[in-house]
């Protein structure tokens, strides 16, 4: 039996190209379809395709009109969070995709998912290549004392660090406390150059044109270093596959499972 698939941000870069994939597949259904600037309008006229007789919502209100499985997020980080309690309290399990949630955001996530028997998958980058990185970095974490990470991504992306590297300085605290030489309350000049202090790691965001999405996590010891680096490409198809294997995980999943590598490796 397929899948029942709702995609909000369904025109937006990631939304586009995970709906054509959802329509060509036999394991999941298109059932719904959230995008303000196109309702009203069939889906599949709006991506350059045959009509598929599935009308764009305006809202998730309207979206869940009818039966849905599973609410896909991809758009932006001021409305996710409310979207994400809102298909929960209507009995959906959810996949996260947009960035910009906080730790306290996720930590109330996971206490209504498991209130309603449901599940969250979130993963700041659904990328495969970037997943084994962030578990390459964890890895490292346990035997490299000290770390820092650089965040790249293109010149209008408003998010600042970006949830990928958001989520690994979070897991990065879970592995190993970060030792830093000189406090960053004691740098001479001006401490903000240090970058932004996430669970007890430095992260610098680049915004430039010219990027994509792309990490660094640079890890120290005296005469030596290990650079542990992911880059994307400028289309949206990396990010499917992983989506995809959210969707399926999260029929099983009760409360919150935060980053794709936990899908791909028991940790």
């Amino acid at each position: 039996m397929s899948i029942k698939v709702c995609v909000a941000g369904a025109t937006g870069w990631v939304g586009r190209a995970l709906v054509t994939k959802i329509l060509a597949s036999s394991r999941f259904t298109l059932s719904g379809a959230i995008s303000r600037g196109a309702a009203g309008q069939d889906i599949g006229t709006c991506l350059g395709l045959e009509p598929v007789g599935v009308r764009v919502a305006n809202s998730l209100n309207d979206a869940l009109s009818l039966p849905v499985d599973v609410v896909v997020d991809y758009t932006s980080p001021g409305s996710v969070k409310e979207r994400t309690l809102q298909a929960l309290d209507r009995g959906v399990r959810v996949v996260i995709g947009t960035s910009g949630l906080t730790a306290s955001d996720y930590f109330e996530i996971d206490e209504l998912a498991r209130k309603r028997n449901l599940g969250v998958i979130a993963a700041g980058n659904f990328s495969i290549t970037a997943a084994l990185a962030k578990h390459f970095a964890l890895f490292a974490a346990g035997f490299l004392p000290s770390w820092e990470i650089i965040d790249y991504a293109h010149a209008d992306k408003v998010d600042a660090p970006s949830g990928t590297t958001r989520e690994l300085a979070e897991e990065l605290a879970s592995v190993a406390r970060n030792r830093i030489e000189i406090p960053i309350a004691d740098t001479h000049g001006d401490s903000q150059s240090r970058g932004a202090t996430i669970a007890g790691t430095q992260i610098h965001s680049i915004r430039l044109p010219g990027h994509v999405i792309g990490f660094e996590t640079l890890f120290g010891l005296p005469d030596e270093r290990l650079v542990i680096r992911h880059d994307a490409g400028s289309g949206a198809m990396p990010y499917v596959a992983g989506t995809m294997l959210a969707i399926e995980k999260v029929m099983a999943t009760t409360g919150l499972i935060r980053g794709l590598d936990r899908l791909l490796f028991d940790n």
